[in-house]
């Protein structure tokens, strides 16, 4: 399974059966989605840009209020909770929250856990708090954390919610309008990890490459942010 990131939380897992793109709003990827193409769409929250008056470019997905880029026009859109098998990838909806107070502050969101190539991946979306006990046993086993930095989520809170999980691969994702901003909630959450940053153009691993402790790696984003 190969792992590229596009900025904010734009993902991409590519399978041998399969490709899913998490996240790909126009305000991240442009109208037309730069070129990412896949099979499976999960949208972890309505885009938060709003839709240009006059006539948008682009299919609306199910929520009515987010456009998919036209290079992802034919894949299967997700942006609830529930469980899914596509093209013989599983995947599973989890309701989170964008805050720490069930949605009151910032809104709803979903985490996608997603099985490829026998991998179980889980992204986070915006996520804004801690896991419960009746959360975790709904997500399972996770081989790798996709997770946002610089959001409503603190470094420290992540690092918290990332031992909730206990990945073998930690992938932050980065929120923050400002580089200086994000530089700063990077340096914080892999103190807070106790790592060293490691930085790589994208992540190839296969369910017997894990690594037998964690490891966090930070990806070059392949999509310029909005």
């Amino acid at each position: 399974m190969e792992m590229t990131w596009y900025g904010r939380t734009c993902v991409r897992l590519r399978g041998k059966d399969a490709v899913l793109v998490a996240d790909p709003y126009q305000s991240v990827v442009g109208p037309t989605g730069r070129g990412i193409t896949g099979d499976i769409v999960t949208f972890s929250h309505p885009d938060d840009a709003p839709v240009a008056r006059g006539k948008p470019k682009g299919k609306l997905s199910r929520d009515g209020s987010t456009l998919i880029p036209s290079s992802l026009d034919a894949a299967f859109v997700l942006d609830g909770p529930g469980e899914y098998e596509v093209k013989e990838v599983l995947v599973t909806g989890v309701r989170t929250y964008r805050d720490d107070a069930k949605g009151a502050e910032h809104g709803k969101g979903v985490s996608f856990v997603v099985e490829v190539d026998g991998v179980h991946t889980i992204h986070l979306g915006e996520i804004g708090h801690l896991l419960s006990e009746e959360k975790l046993a709904d997500i399972g086993e996770i081989d790798i954390a996709c997770v946002p930095i610089g959001g409503t989520l603190s470094p420290t809170k992540a690092a918290s919610l990332m031992a909730q999980l206990d990945p073998k691969i930690v992938v932050p994702m980065t929120l923050c309008d400002d580089d200086g901003d994000c530089a700063e909630a990077l340096a914080k959450f892999f103190h807070e990890m106790g790592a060293e940053p490691v930085t790589q153009p994208k992540l190839s691993v296969t369910s017997s490459s894990l690594p037998a402790e964690t490891i966090t790696v930070l990806l070059e984003s392949r999509g310029k942010q909005a």
